[in-house]
């Protein structure tokens, strides 16, 4: 759960890095919130539950995919090449599971290292 709300901390901060644990484990905390939101929104009969939430995640989600492309030595820019159906999808899949640039780059210093949670 820590990994989700360090990336709300993070909220709009778009230098740094981003291991790809930090980047997997809000995607996925985010997916399951996003479900539950959805049951409950039907449930009371208020279907735009799921998407205010949505709206609110925005800006996090987008600030940890640049930071993840950061720490695999790319550019947040990046994550326009999502914009072309399939083909970004897969590129930007492939950079995401990709593994951490070795050493400091120019985003910054290895995130395996600092602040390392047990």
């Amino acid at each position: 759960m820590h990994w989700y709300v360090d990336v709300l901390k993070k909220y709009a901060m778009f230098s740094g890095r981003a291991r790809r644990t930090e980047y997997w484990m809000f995607n996925l905390f985010n997916l399951a919130i996003s479900i539950v939101l959805f049951v409950v929104g039907r449930a009371i009969d208020f279907t735009p539950l799921q998407v205010l939430y949505a709206l609110a995640m925005l800006l996090p989600s987008l600030a940890v995919g640049v930071r993840r492309l950061h720490d695999d030595g790319r550019s947040g820019l990046w994550l326009l090449i999502g914009l072309i159906p399939l083909v970004g999808d897969i590129v930007l899949l492939f950079f995401f599971c990709s593994d951490s640039q070795p050493g400091d780059n120019k985003y910054g210093s290895v995130p395996k290292y600092i602040g390392a949670h047990i």
